[in-house]
């Protein structure tokens, strides 16, 4: 029935029209976007009591007390990084491994970092079994993005930042992107655009969105 909650059981054509449709209603209208997300199954990356609901756009619990940003936000923040197919992208916040797999079918090649061992360990097993070959994850403090990789075409971060990490900035080509939540964490944030030009950093507000903040250092697990 339209608009009815997923199920497992759903017609998977079916599904992935409600999906798309989810998607382009909330304004992700990039045909190349549209289409790396078509392409990555996103109940692969939901486990347990709320897999079933893995088609549906919302934010959802995964391990280490972090989350799965809903589909339009992650379609947005990748419609607003305009990835080009020659581009070396940096992902700070892997988390389930969602968005790092829709840039692999976007970038040349993708390096993403996260806190959690335990939530790379569990993307790298499925960026594996999905036969992405062009991402790169480790876990590392990723407020102090990845110096050795440097510099990015674009950077995007998935957590919230009350202003945009200096070391990040720095990592960024002259004419690269980077998209990100800044704003206190206890608070709405907002998703800002920052290009770097010829004189400097261009900012541009997109949307009030909410992420887990941005924590330094690596966790226990």
């Amino acid at each position: 029935m339209t608009g009815a909650p997923d199920h497992p059981q759903d017609d998977p054509a079916e599904r992935k029209m409600r999906f798309l449709f989810a998607l382009r209603s909330r304004g992700v209208t990039d045909s190349r976007v549209l289409t790396a997300m078509e392409r990555v199954d996103r109940g692969a990356f939901v486990k347990g009591l709320f897999a079933d609901r893995a088609y549906e756009d919302m934010p959802l619990p995964i391990s280490c007390g972090q989350t799965i940003s809903q589909p339009s936000v992650v379609g947005l923040m990748t419609q607003a990084l305009n990835v080009q197919p020659r581009d070396v992208v940096l992902e700070v916040g892997t988390g389930s491994g969602y968005q790092a797999a829709i840039l692999a079918h976007l970038a040349r090649r993708v390096y993403t970092v996260d806190r959690h061992r335990r939530l790379v360990r569990e993307a790298v097993d499925l960026f594996r079994a999905m036969d992405l070959t062009n991402i790169t994850a480790v876990a590392r403090d990723g407020s102090f993005g990845w110096p050795e990789q440097a510099p990015f075409d674009r950077i995007i971060v998935t957590a919230a930042a009350e202003d945009p990490p200096g070391p990040l900035l720095a990592q960024l080509k002259p004419g690269g992107v980077m998209v990100l939540p800044v704003g206190q964490s206890d608070a709405v944030q907002s998703l800002i655009k920052v290009t770097r030009g010829e004189k400097g950093f261009e900012y541009e507000e997109l949307r009030p969105v909410r992420f887990v903040p941005l924590v330094e250092g690596l966790a226990s697990e």
